[in-house]
């Protein structure tokens, strides 16, 4: 038996944001003796301790903020004109993945996947705009397109949209099973009440989540049921500003900061509303893992409907009305229903993990043979 296929993934960092979180679920799953993931980063991330255990590699350049356009474009024709060997150079950049894959391309590297996780780009104006220009180079350079949904292929792909293989973000359905058990130790171990009713969110600070609607929709609430907590999951840019805010509001009592955690599948079971008011989305890996938990969620009208189960647990609500939303939490928090497991759902669907390391596999495997 011969080496395994090694494809190469680019991104910023493998911390644990939604595409990064798809990656590793993908690396799990795979058959490593047939393809090995490597990774090329610009910072360290929570994830490559795992990643060098399970045999990748990962290399490290650095990021166009810290040595300008030029300096950026240079590191990565140096990266990939010394480490020519890849069949694969998988990039998870989004309009940021133009120059990777024109580096790769000029390597003579065979096929070059731009992914796209997004539906619009962050930042400001003139970041925006250089994302643009990066963009344009996407079509010439890439020679497959990938795409979490078709809103996002549409968004990055343009009219080579209809070509991009969507690659469901699968999840480990077994893992959100609802199980009582689990949702008593964690709310015992956050002290929260049995009767408490607890909204959840997941997600990076950012200006994408909308985290500052979320504190005010919880103002809303507490005045109509006094034992409501948010417990927000996640770090980022925005966390100062967003701690400024809760004490603004005087909700420091009502709202629980968890930072970054490697337990979403156990805090999922003791929350009883996901909210998700995101500006924009791709498809977001958190809104599945809390439909397979069986948590009735809300989200903002905005984000794709292919992120829906079919399980009768989302509700889309557009983010001009706060309180359309508080009405609808607090229905959904009276009501309390019962928690099922939807993973057969979601793997009709094709959401198993298990079903979408096989797919991504067999792509890489085909698409390698054919440049051997």
């Amino acid at each position: 038996m011969g080496n395994p296929l090694r494809v190469l993934h680019v991104v910023v960092n493998m911390n644990r944001g939604g595409a990064e979180t798809l990656l590793m679920n993908l690396y799990r799953n795979i058959d490593r003796s047939k393809v090995q993931f490597d990774f090329l980063t610009c910072k360290e991330g929570v994830f490559d301790s795992e990643i060098t255990a399970m045999g990748g590699e990962i290399f490290r350049i650095p990021y166009i903020s810290e040595v300008g356009h030029l300096g950026y474009k240079q590191h990565l024709d140096q990266f990939f004109k010394s480490n020519n060997q890849y069949k694969i150079v998988h990039s998870h950049m989004d309009k940021m993945s133009g120059f990777v894959l024109l580096a790769a391309k000029k390597a003579n590297i065979p096929v070059r996947i731009a992914h796209s996780h997004n539906t619009r780009s962050e930042g400001g104006l003139a970041s925006k705009l250089y994302k643009w220009y990066a963009g344009q180079y996407i079509r010439y350079n890439a020679s497959h397109f990938f795409a979490c949904s078709t809103k996002a292929s549409k968004w990055l792909f343009g009219n080579n949209s209809t070509e991009a293989y969507i690659l469901k973000n699968g999840i480990e359905t077994d893992q959100f099973h609802f199980s009582l058990t689990a949702r008593e130790k964690i709310r015992n171990e956050l002290t929260i009440e049995k009767d408490t009713i607890v909204l959840g969110h997941v997600g990076r600070f950012s200006h994408q989540k909308n985290h500052l609607f979320l504190l005010d929709i919880l103002a809303g609430m507490v005045k109509k049921i006094p034992n409501v907590v948010l417990v927000l999951v996640g770090d980022g840019p925005l966390k100062q500003k967003v701690k400024e805010r809760i004490k603004e509001l005087k909700l420091d009592k009502k709202v629980k900061l968890l930072g970054i955690r490697d337990d979403i599948h156990l805090l999922l079971q003791s929350f009883d509303v996901f909210i998700f008011p995101s500006f924009h989305e791709g498809l977001p890996v958190t809104l599945i893992e809390a439909q397979g938990a069986g948590l009735p969620c809300i989200i903002s009208d905005s984000i794709t409907d292919e992120v829906d189960m079919d399980v009768g647990l989302v509700s889309y609500l557009p983010i001009t009305d706060q309180n359309l939303w508080i009405q609808k939490i607090t229905q959904l928090a009276k009501a309390r229903q019962t928690r099922k497991s939807s993973s057969k759902s979601l793997t009709l669907k094709g959401y198993d993990i298990k079903k979408t390391a096989e797919r991504s596999q067999l792509s890489y495997l085909s698409l390698g043979d054919k440049v051997i």
